[in-house]
């Protein structure tokens, strides 16, 4: 009999209960044993949930507090000295301390650094590794999540992130680190935990291998073969080795060749390798199908799914196949039968989480001879009417993309004119301050929003009190002495969110919330129909702004790209079509800002890098749609329009050239964790704008000093012009307090002032 499996599911809870529990937990409202108290009861809701939809493998071990790298660098003891860790388990404040640093009690620490999940919008806790790393088992996690199910009655299928994986998605902080050292101290740990999961009673265990889908090298697949002849003959646990994101290409012979019981593949991103999967993979060895699509909240087509499941099971036969998810459901909503917001025939389209099961199931039970004709029936009838739907297609907007030129992607003049005209302009001193747009969303700023979209408050009371917040941020800065001034956005959910929410093609859900890293959850908007702009967005806060105050004030917008990237994309156009609708509409936004006078306008592009594909084969394609897209929105300005962008966590090195054929006038990036090193691929690619390299994380808690940010902004200038530097934090402040943001910003202006004074003094002395 075929099997229904599944991956992983989301861990966060339908009404983000792990969120206020962690949130909670930090601010001291509750203590560990109520917080792992309520863990339990999330995790216990989830895995009968998935019993109850007829899954068969169900997942244990996918549930984390933080993020399931972290997770198992605390597991193999990957705890870098600087959190003094000595032995024994990894406490859960020293857990929370690498992810986010601490600042209390004498104890003063910075978070690890954190990027991309591969190219998704989830974010990972980054191994550090030195030649003095060591490895040993100091969390029972993956063990005590087994044995907590198993006396529910649940007997799960753990999942680990596998040891070349985990290697992989690590940095060397030591050029003499060699990863085979590395992964020989390494192994030993995995073979102690897969001894005890089988000791506890586990009959199969997932391994998640994703880095199968990357361009690795010959040594790194000769790497995965030792470790895996190592693990298979360990114990008697089945390994399920869980590949997804991609196909396997090059990777498929090691893959397949590898001394495990089952291989998964994501049928949803690499439908075309099936057939070489099934010529490779031997006949003894479980093939597990991802054909729903754990990234996206479309219904599946069950008729075309069932296609490939039948093919599979005709070459092998239903007991050696699994039917599961294209990857963890962690990417996916919980659960759309609670949404109320959505119409009835949007919704008629979407599966999430929940959904999501009950389409595996069905696909199970097909594949057993046991089709439900009723359900593979209605599914059809939904797939014909979202095809068919008027809501879908707009001409217009079609057209205006079909007949876009070369001309609508170039500015005017090179940057170098641009620069000399903005200046003057401008008038802003060496080394300029400024913020990257959103200041703390408050409590009272949540519940005047929350009270405005239930009715209780006034469209007009609702503006007056924006108007206030948004005058008393601009005199807070204004104090401050920052030279670039941000409205703060406090009219604004989230920086896509809000322009969804105008523009046209877009839908949003009550509960649609997805993981973005620790408690910081988003509600990604659904990009259903062709995408076009009714009416201004941002005029009218970005004039109030300007009209209150001399200094400059920017305009804030989010790019084409992270738009695209952030969002629940359709699926029945290639998504360089969306990109360029997108890129129209907001290129209309930034042409009524320059015509209202708004002198910058800052176009947020935090997700180009983490929309990369994952093979270098595939990047060119990809980097000339997603460039071009922000060159339509930024090129229709005049000169004396200067154009900022700002990039998220992000590995720049590959990508520079494309960075810089954005010809966005300042760039800002996040580099504070990583101690500028960040930096370095604009220093060797001699980036020739002007940059914003952050000084300050506003991910963590901590409030850097001003000696902090000076050192940082030191090290800037010994590879850039001082009059190619900008001074500002790492990203936006709305998730931060008040009491955080006041003293880190007066420190960041206070070590800008400081550092221009050095410059300064230099320069009379040379003259």
């Amino acid at each position: 009999m075929a099997i229904a499996a599944n991956l992983g599911f989301p861990r966060i809870g339908a009404n983000r209960e792990l969120k206020k529990s962690v949130e909670s937990f930090w601010k001291g409202d509750i203590d560990a044993a109520t917080l792992q108290k309520n863990a339990a009861d999330l995790r216990a809701k989830h895995w009968r949930m998935q019993q109850m939809a007829g899954i068969e493998h169900i997942p244990s071990n996918d549930f984390s507090f933080y993020d399931q790298v972290l997770d198992t660098i605390a597991m193999v003891g990957a705890v870098p000295t600087r959190y003094q860790h000595a032995s024994g388990n990894v406490s859960l404040d020293t857990y929370f301390s690498m992810a986010r640093g601490c600042q209390k009690s004498g104890v003063d620490v910075t978070a690890m650094e954190m990027t991309k999940w591969f190219d998704t919008n989830y974010h990972y806790i980054v191994p550090e590794f030195t030649k003095d790393t060591n490895f040993a088992l100091s969390s029972s996690k993956a063990v005590d999540e087994f044995k907590e199910a198993k006396a529910l009655g649940i007997t799960t299928r753990p999942v680990l992130l596998g040891p070349l994986s985990f290697l992989y998605l690590g940095k060397k902080r030591d050029e003499s680190v060699k990863y085979e050292d590395l992964q020989a101290k390494l192994l030993p740990v995995y073979v102690q935990v897969l001894k005890e999961l089988e000791a506890a009673g586990a009959s199969w265990v997932q391994i998640d291998e994703p880095c199968l889908v990357m361009d690795i090298c010959d040594g790194m697949r000769e790497g995965m073969k030792a470790a895996y002849a190592e693990l298979g003959k360990a114990t008697g646990l089945k390994i399920m080795l869980a590949t997804y994101f991609g196909e396997l290409r090059d990777n498929l012979a090691t893959a397949t060749s590898l001394p495990v019981a089952g291989l998964h593949v994501d049928l949803v991103r690499g439908v075309a390798q099936l057939d070489e999967v099934l010529k490779s993979l031997p006949k003894e060895k479980t093939l597990s199908l991802g054909v729903i699509d754990g990234r996206n909240i479309w219904k599946t087509n069950l008729n075309k799914a069932f296609a490939l499941v039948e093919k599979a099971v005709q070459a092998r036969g239903a007991e050696n196949i699994q039917i599961a998810g294209s990857c963890s459901l962690l990417h996916s909503p919980v659960d759309l039968d609670a949404e109320i917001k959505l119409d009835a025939e949007l919704k008629s389209w979407l599966a999430f989480a929940k959904q999501k099961l009950q389409e595996i199931s069905l696909l199970a039970g097909a594949a057993n001879g046991k089709k439900d004709e009723t359900a593979f029936t209605a599914n059809a009838a939904a797939m014909a009417a979202r095809a068919s739907s008027a809501r879908i297609h707009n001409k217009t907007v079609k057209d205006r993309v079909a007949a876009r030129t070369e001309a609508m992607a170039n500015r005017h003049s090179p940057y170098a004119d641009r620069a000399k005209v903005q200046r003057p302009i401008l008038n802003l001193p060496l080394l300029p301050t400024t913020t990257i747009g959103s200041f703390p969303q408050t409590k009272e700023v949540r519940e005047a929003r929350a009270n405005f979209k239930n009715g209780s408050l006034k469209t007009a009371e609702y503006e007056t009190f924006l108007e206030q917040e948004t005058v008393r941020c601009i005199r807070i800065q204004e104090e401050m002495d920052i030279d670039v001034l941000v409205h703060g956005e406090f009219e604004r959910n989230d920086m896509v969110e809000y322009f969804g929410e105008q523009l046209q093609g877009f839908a949003f859900s009550q509960n649609g919330w997805v993981q973005s890293y620790g408690s910081r959850c988003v509600k990604p908007p659904v990009i259903f129909g062709d995408v076009s702009r009714p009416v201004p967005m941002t005029v009218r806060w970005s004039t109030f702004a300007q009209s209150n105050t001399k200094k400059v004030m920017k305009g804030m917008l989010t790019g084409p790209v992270t738009i695209l990237q952030w969002s629940f994309v359709r699926d029945d156009q290639p998504e360089s079509e969306t990109c360029r609708q997108i890129a129209f509409a907001i290129r209309d936004e930034v042409l009524d800002l320059e015509s209202n006078n708004i002198k910058i306008i800052q176009i947020d592009e935090a997700a180009l890098r983490e929309g990369l594909p994952l093979r270098k084969a595939d990047w060119q394609s990809y980097l000339d749609w997603a460039v071009e897209s922000f060159r339509i929105t930024a090129s229709g300005v005049k000169d004396t329009t200067q154009i900022h962008t700002h990039m998220c966590y992000s590995e720049f090195n590959d990508i520079i050239a494309a960075v810089a054929k954005m010809d966005a006038d300042v760039i800002s990036i996040e580099t504070s964790r990583s101690a500028m090193e960040l930096l370095d691929a604009f220093v060797a690619f001699k980036y020739p704008n002007e940059i914003g390299p952050g000084v300050y994380d506003i991910h963590s808690p901590r409030v850097p000093t001003q000696t902090e940010m000076e050192s940082l902004l030191n090290k800037a200038l010994e590879v850039l012009r001082p009059d190619q530097v900008w001074v500002n934090p790492d990203c936006g402040l709305k998730t931060r307090g008040w009491a955080e943001v006041n003293p880190a910003l007066n420190a960041m202006v206070a070590a800008a002032k400081a550092v221009r004074a050095k410059l300064q003094l230099s320069e009379k002395a040379s003259a």
